[in-house]
């Protein structure tokens, strides 16, 4: 037995709050649709595209958007910032012209557990805020990149945690300096006919070692005679991956102040800054070894998040952007709403 309800919601014109609706069990406020509708597309939303649930339940394509942020305030864990301990931190760009989210992640968990526009230190500054000091004094470590903004943030709200830089940065720190030594050693050598020992470097520099093909093999043993400095600046991209890959943490301590030496004294302008910065923050680089931890699992919710972003088309505001990262990274389970085969007739 089909039963269809039809009921009339009524309205009152508050002189001091304006026209408010009246309240209902299966519906929320200000939404033409029952609770039940908007948690089906909020399933259908965690699996496919927008266009494709704005087909299948014959709605507007911006009211995917509006019927999800509507889910997640229902719908969103309240103790997700709750037991907080290893946590990474990351921004994210979802627009043009320098727009960002910071997405916080819990690394036990394996789920985001905060996000907010922007990505300065008061951003960061408001999820500490969020998190109330009782829970920020449980923060043993911090995960994040070398962003002067973020470091500013976690010492200042959580000076107990302990933060830790994310390798991958700081091996990109030598990988940029060795490309950027590379540049200037072919501007330098441009007019004495030396260039051409530089052609075809650039990978086979920025490469590991045991992934050099024999060509390029070759072709670093000839840099080694023709051009001392590149091949300088090679040596120690790769002893500095090397400290990092240890495990012995007095050792990688020791390791890396003798890099920093070699460093300082290689007379190689790029590296004698990187050197510096890896000086300034030699505890959270020591620390990569010493707690294990890096912003790996981060960087790969980040890119969850952006396959939604281009499955989406782009996001015209942060908030539509944040409802639908709580919605598919947060760890929330939503089930399709079914129809039972033989439904019991209701009483309206």
């Amino acid at each position: 037995m089909h039963v269809e309800l039809r009921y009339v919601l009524r309205r009152v014109d508050c002189p001091r709050c304006g026209v408010v609706v009246e309240m209902v069990p299966w519906a929320e406020s200000r939404s033409g649709f029952t609770r039940d509708f908007e948690d089906h597309v909020g399933y259908l939303a965690q699996t496919t595209d927008q266009s494709t649930v704005s087909r299948n339940m014959r709605i507007a394509w911006e009211t995917v958007g509006a019927i999800v942020e509507r889910v997640m305030a229902r719908r969103r864990d309240p103790v997700l910032l709750d037991d907080l301990e290893h946590i990474g931190v990351d921004e994210l760009s979802y627009r043009r012209h320098h727009e960002y989210v910071t997405v916080v992640v819990d690394h036990v968990r394996e789920r985001v557990v905060w996000s907010e526009p922007g990505k300065n230190a008061d951003t960061l500054g408001k999820f500490f805020d969020a998190l109330g000091a009782e829970r920020t004094a449980k923060l043993q470590t911090v995960t994040i990149d070398m962003s002067a903004a973020y470091i500013e943030a976690v010492k200042s709200r959580a000076s107990q945690a302990r933060i830790v830089f994310d390798r991958f940065h700081v091996q990109r720190l030598a990988q940029n300096a060795l490309d950027d030594l590379r540049r200037a050693e072919v501007r330098r050598l441009e007019d004495t006919g030396e260039r051409s020992a530089l052609k075809k470097t650039r990978w086979a520099l920025l490469k590991n070692p045991w992934n050099l093909s024999r060509l390029e093999q070759e072709r670093l043993a000839l840099l080694q005679r023709t051009n001392r400095r590149l091949y300088r600046g090679y040596l120690l991209k790769t002893a500095l991956a090397d400290i990092l890959g240890r495990h012995q943490v007095q050792v990688v301590r020791d390791k890396l102040m003798e890099w920093i030496s070699w460093a300082t004294r290689s007379r190689l302008p790029q590296f004698k800054k990187v050197a510096a910065t890896i000086k300034k923050y030699f505890e959270g680089v020591v620390a990569i070894v010493a707690t294990g931890l890096n912003n790996a699992r981060t960087e790969g919710l980040n890119g969850k998040i952006r396959v939604i972003t281009r499955r989406a088309y782009g996001f015209h505001k942060a908030s539509a952007l944040i409802s639908f990262i709580f919605l598919c990274c947060s760890g929330l389970v939503l089930h399709p709403i079914l129809k039972s085969p033989n439904p019991r007739p209701r009483r309206c």
